[in-house]
């Protein structure tokens, strides 16, 4: 691992530090929690932007979907 330093405002840096506690883990691996999630989320919407993309220059027919949206369906209890 790489030690890098990060400047925080004192009001970030207490509620990082207060939800660390809450997890019962140390700051720095909340930090590298919250990270990794970040780019999880930035990954996926980059991969969301690009299928948006394909779909609109080619657009499914309603018939498309049938399938699939009862494949994803909730089962019913």
């Amino acid at each position: 691992m790489e030690t890098i330093q990060v400047v925080l405002d004192k009001k970030l840096l207490l509620a990082a530090d207060r939800a660390a506690r809450k997890l019962k883990a140390n700051r720095s691996a909340l930090v590298r929690e919250a990270l990794r999630e970040h780019l999880r989320r930035l990954e996926m919407k980059t991969e969301e932007a690009r299928d948006r993309h394909g779909y609109s220059r080619i657009p499914q027919a309603a018939t498309d979907t049938v399938a699939w949206a009862a494949e994803a369906a909730w089962p019913e209890e």
